[in-house]
Parts: structure tokens; C-alpha cells; sequence
């Protein structure tokens, strides 16, 4: 199975009406690419990614490895059959700084790097977000960004925040054409990553 309608930019945009962090993924034409929900109060991360927001088709799981995500991996897999379709894993120490995800295939064969742009956005983000007032609207102008890459260091995809009060969207760009079963498994990493980023602040 792989993600369709994928008319560039998809939009990944959060709704503000429930508790759990559900977002839509639609593409440059307003279409459903995807519905992502997140499962609270799980001890272990476990993400359901559905094709539309009616829930009615199930499409992919995504599902960490261990409930403490420091260096944690996430598994990709397809409902029923349980096929994994690939894994994300965040590089420990080195994301103390700057986050770094590694994206392997159903091989577990290394495919591609996620890596942010700058991690200083991270770090002004961070203190100014402390100050009070200020720093609800530090959604509006530090806005980081983050590019994939494969291992010979070709871009292939630019995911951006972009400014909002909550932030609450983001908008993913193509660079470059890539196999369609990778193009999925780049997507679902990083719909991944950004719940895992999103809920660091």
C-alpha cells in the first residue's frame, strides 16, 4: 500500500478541537492524503494513520519499540497482514543539539536521513517561548524546517513549520522525483517525527 493523491505541497495541519494530536494531511488541491490520529494515554508511542478523517480504512501503524523515546524506533506496518513496511529511528545523543532521524526499509537497510536545518531556531524557540506573552507568539517567526537526504547526501524532501499560534501546520515540499514506495515511507516518517518534535515544543 502506498500513500495517493500526492499533488505537492501537502499541507499537515493539527485540529485544535481534540485532545489527542490528530492532523490531516491534504494536498496542494485541499484532497485527503491522509488522517493521522495518535493514541493517548499509551505508555508506548502508537500512531494509526487512516486515509481520510472518517476512520473508516485503516492504512499504516506506526509503533515505538520501547515507552521511553530517548533513541526509541518506530515501526511502519500495514493493518491486517502486520507487513512491516519500514522504521524511523531518532539518533539518541546527537538530537540533544539537533534532531536527526534515520528512515530504514522493510530490510531495515538505512534509506534516507531527517535532519533539522537549524538547530538554533530550536534553542531561541526555547527561551524566548519561557518569556510570558512574548512567547505565545514565538509560533509566528521561529519556524524550523527540516530536509531529507539520502546517504550520498542527495535532498529530496523540505519539511517546514510554518506560522501559526499553536503551531499547528506544517507544509512538506518534493524536491526531487523518488520511488513511490519510498515517497510513503519518507511521509510516514516524518508524520512521526512531527508528533515526536511537536510534543518538545
Amino acid at each position: 500500500m502506498v500513500l495517493k493523491n500526492l499533488n505537492y505541497p501537502l499541507d499537515f495541519k493539527f485540529k485544535i478541537t481534540t485532545l489527542s494530536s490528530d492532523f490531516n494531511i491534504t494536498d496542494n488541491n485541499g484532497n485527503y492524503v491522509a488522517y493521522v490520529r495518535q493514541k493517548m494515554f499509551k505508555l508506548k508511542e502508537d500512531v494509526i494513520v487512516f486515509s481520510d478523517e472518517r476512520r473508516a480504512e485503516e492504512m499504516f501503524r506506526i509503533q515505538a519499540n520501547q515507552w521511553i523515546d530517548f533513541n526509541a524506533s518506530y515501526a511502519i506496518t500495514e493493518p491486517g497482514s502486520g507487513k512491516k513496511f519500514g522504521r524511523m529511528a531518532r539518533r539518541g545523543m546527537r538530537s540533544l543539539w539537533k534532531s536527526q532521524y534515520d528512515i530504514y526499509d522493510e530490510n531495515d537497510q538505512t534509506k534516507y536521513q531527517i535532519n533539522e536545518d537549524n538547530a538554533w531556531i530550536k534553542v531561541i524557540d526555547g527561551i524566548i517561548g519561557e518569556i510570558p506573552v512574548v512567547g505565545m507568539f514565538s509560533g509566528y517567526f521561529l519556524n524550523p524546517s527540516y530536509t531529507v537526504k539520502d546517504s550520498s547526501g542527495k535532498e529530496y524532501f523540505r519539511l517546514k513549520k510554518m506560522p501559526s499560534l499553536f503551531g499547528r501546520r506544517f507544509q512538506l515540499d518534493r524536491l526531487i522525483d523518488i520511488d513511490g514506495e519510498d515517497e510513503s515511507l519518507v511521509i510516514l516518517s516524518l508524520l512521526m517525527m512531527v508528533l515526536l518534535e511537536r510534543s518538545r515544543g
